[in-house]
């Protein structure tokens, strides 16, 4: 057969968009530009606090918050720490912040193993009404709480006014209950992404369920476990609504509240209080950056998995 009577076969056309032509990356621009918008917004409070922290009173007062720096100085930062003896404050909130912590830590990794690997009927119920309690406004249950706190006693050793109100024992109780389900929903997930065989391997060398939840499973759960202690940290370490709430003495308040002792009756130096409130912030900064690697870990694990 001659190359002329062959059947001539021509080449499938290329696609305009494929692997070998450039497509116009629109969703990449979209998605930065998109972060970039957030960051800025984002960033823009916490840069305004701090041009406001380092400019004097008097220079605001004269030609306004909104307006170009005549003096630039360090003076509110030394004044809000001395004035308002922040460390005494400070104090304050690590007494509340790294026991509430641990507890919520504690409790939450027992319960969560205990609805993920223990066969009970009521696991799911459980799980839900834990979960259930994060749905419910704190703002909700203020007065019967309000009454509550003024009603239960405790001994003078938790409480020097001998009541769960005014005391740092009670803000600790509080925490702890409100933030007791997020992180056994959490937990629970992430042990479930866990493989059965390593339980049945345990359990087949003898290992009972002491050994199994405390030498095989919190050592498989420690970046989940560092990524909500970052989370708490931040959480409890920030809370104003419960100390406002729950404790009238204001040498018993943490730093996040005990801001408002600076604030006078009549005139209000927010020079002064901008300072504070960006020393108050570097507590939560130091945390995250110490356990950032964990942090990310844990979420990107908790995401991968389930």
């Amino acid at each position: 057969m001659s190359a002329e009577t062959l059947p001539r076969i021509d080449a499938p056309a290329r696609p305009a968009s494929g692997p070998g032509t450039k497509s116009r990356p629109w969703g990449q621009i979209a998605s930065q530009v998109f972060l970039i918008v957030a960051s800025v917004l984002w960033l823009l409070p916490i840069a305004f606090a701090l041009y406001v922290a380092i400019r004097p009173y008097s220079d605001t007062r004269k030609y306004g918050y909104v307006s170009m720096p005549h003096h630039i100085t360090f003076d509110n930062f030394r004044e809000a720490w001395t004035q308002s003896d922040m460390l005494h404050f400070f104090w304050n909130s690590v007494l509340i912040t790294v026991p509430a912590v641990i507890i919520v830590l504690c409790l939450a990794s027992g319960v969560a193993f205990v609805l993920t690997r223990v066969n009970v009927k009521v696991n799911i119920a459980l799980l839900i009404v834990f979960t259930a309690g994060n749905l419910l406004p704190q703002q909700v249950i203020i007065t019967p709480l309000y009454r509550i706190y003024l009603k239960i006693t405790l001994p003078h050793f938790l409480s020097s006014s001998g009541l769960m109100y005014n005391s740092i024992f009670g803000l600790i109780v509080i925490n702890v209950a409100f933030q007791l389900g997020f992180c056994v929903f959490v937990l629970s997930n992430y042990m479930k992404s866990i493989p059965g065989e390593m339980y049945e391997a345990a359990l087949v060398d003898g290992a009972s369920l002491w050994t199994r939840f405390w030498r095989l499973t919190l050592p498989l759960c420690r970046p989940a476990l560092a990524a909500l202690a970052t989370l708490l940290t931040t959480w409890i370490y920030n809370d104003f609504f419960w100390a406002i709430t729950l404790m009238s003495s204001g040498d018993k308040r943490p730093v996040t509240s005990a801001l408002a002792n600076l604030q006078g009756q009549f005139v209000s130096n927010q020079n002064l209080i901008a300072a504070a409130a960006m020393i108050a912030a570097v507590p939560t900064l130091v945390v995250y950056i110490l356990l950032q690697k964990q942090f990310i870990a844990g979420l990107s694990l908790g995401s991968s998995k389930g």
